[in-house]
């Protein structure tokens, strides 16, 4: 720090008013998350109400985000347990 009072003052202040902004962008952008998850739950609902299933649409959409080599390497794990047990 530093020993002149008006200087600590000083940097005191812009530190305070740069933490505020942090934190108020923080409280917006939580704002903005609430308001896209109760979008989202709207579109599952309206999807429900058109007959879709809701659950196996979210495990697409799960999916969809995932790496493709890491889906092939899961569904050839899968198989080959599946054929060790005799399921194949």
């Amino acid at each position: 720090m530093t020993d002149d009072p008006l200087k600590a003052a000083a940097v005191e202040r812009v530190t305070a008013g740069e933490l505020r902004q942090f934190v108020e962008r923080f409280e917006r952008l939580e704002v903005e998350k609430t308001d896209i998850a109760d979008q989202q739950k709207e579109v599952m609902a309206e999807a429900k109400a058109r007959g879709y299933d809701t659950k196996v649409m979210r495990k697409i959409i799960a999916h969809r985000k995932r790496d493709k080599d890491d889906i092939a390497e899961e569904e050839a794990v899968f198989e080959m347990y599946r054929e060790a047990l005799g399921m194949g």
